[in-house]
């Protein structure tokens, strides 16, 4: 039996990303994933199941690495607007960072592979911030309304301001940064 190795998982998720970005789904197969990866394709069967089970496995990753950036300065005592001016500043910076794992994710949320995705192994990634959300709607600080649009409406906009591809004039400025927040926040506060 062999050993898993972490060195080689990565590559995996590092090809699989590049390839969808590149190619999509349906031309990214394991071999050409495999290829990308350096490795041989009989090892993307230690680590996952199947091609599906490898691309539910990539957009969960990368969830995951977005939360740890999202909360690494996280501190739930500060006030409501402060904790997601911190929160939408560290997206951002992730977000710019990596527009290649952006655009995977946005690619995956559209695909038929996000009905594999079992959303709770997602959600407990983000549950500080969901926290923070129901204390400010608890508070009467934020609307009243469902996460999925108090999330479109403060976060969702950092995905296309950080895409150079979408928003070309876009300045990554503090001050347009700080611009671009307060809209959203404008946007959920009461």
């Amino acid at each position: 039996m062999r050993i898993r190795d972490d060195v080689k998982q990565e590559a995996l998720f590092q090809a699989t990303i590049k390839l969808v970005n590149k190619i999509g789904f349906a031309s990214s197969s394991v071999a050409k994933i495999a290829k990308e990866a350096r490795i041989s394709p009989a090892t993307i069967y230690i680590y996952f199941k199947n091609k599906e089970d490898l691309l539910v496995s990539t957009y969960v990753n990368i969830k995951h690495d977005m939360s740890e950036a999202m909360l690494k300065n996280f501190n739930k005592n500060l006030p409501i607007r402060d904790i997601l001016k911190i929160l939408w500043r560290d997206m951002f910076a992730y977000s710019s960072k990596h527009p290649e794992y952006i655009e995977f994710s946005i690619q995956f949320s559209n695909s038929p592979f996000a009905d594999l995705v079992v959303k709770k192994d997602v959600e407990k990634y983000f549950e500080p911030i969901l926290m923070v959300l129901q204390r400010g709607i608890d508070e009467k600080i934020i609307k009243n309304v469902g996460y999925e649009i108090l999330t479109a409406f403060i976060f969702h906009p950092i995905i296309s301001l950080s895409n150079r591809k979408i928003c070309t004039g876009f300045e990554l400025s503090d001050k347009n940064i700080d611009t671009a927040f307060t809209l959203a926040w404008d946007a959920i506060k009461l």
